[in-house]
């Protein structure tokens, strides 16, 4: 399947990996693969990320990954569902954390990596780059570019995609703003 990605969708999954040493996660996961297209500055991807006003929004998008990575997984929409049922997730969240250290609930717990070695990708990052690939065929092209991990992301439920829903883009609205950028050039 990589022999049909772009230069430019290598270069996410690169950048993906990179990000994932910089927050210490010893797997390659949706957050890492979103942070790594909104890093991206000249692609498909990049100009409709910048038609959705998200790339002025990184900080924010980056702040609520790593909550969401915190909280193991369980989106803000979720969080407040259960909070509308009794159950308060930042409570039980700071009692784990209490009892086991920061970051306990996270995907991938500290440390246990050896030097050099390589990141693997989670399952739901597996997903994200099969789905890339489906969606590709789909629309008739015959590569895959960063804008179809960018589609991807938002076409599956799963951190990425409740985290930009919860900044106002859906698929929808990626799909909307790739088929605007692929028109324009």
């Amino acid at each position: 399947m990589f022999e049909r990605f772009t230069r430019d969708a290598r270069a996410v999954v690169g950048d993906a990996v990179a990000q994932a040493g910089r927050t210490g996660s010893d797997t390659v996961g949706e957050p890492e693969l979103l942070l790594a297209l909104l890093d991206r500055t000249d692609s498909a991807a990049a100009a409709a990320l910048g038609a959705l006003g998200l790339r002025e929004r990184r900080e924010s998008v980056a702040d609520a990954l790593a909550a969401a990575r915190r909280r193991g997984g369980i989106s803000t929409a979720d969080a407040r569902a259960l909070t509308g049922l009794g159950i308060d997730v930042e409570e039980i969240v700071a009692r784990v954390e209490r009892e086991h250290g920061v970051g306990a609930l996270a995907a991938s717990g500290p440390g246990g990596r050896r030097k050099g070695a390589r990141r693997r990708f989670a399952p739901e990052a597996k997903s994200v780059l099969e789905c890339s690939l489906r969606i590709a065929v789909g629309r008739g092209e015959r590569h895959i570019g960063d804008e179809h991990l960018l589609l991807a992301l938002t076409a599956r439920p799963g951190p990425a995609a409740a985290v930009l829903a919860d900044h106002g883009v859906t698929f929808g609205d990626v799909e909307q703003a790739v088929g605007e950028v692929a028109r324009a050039s």
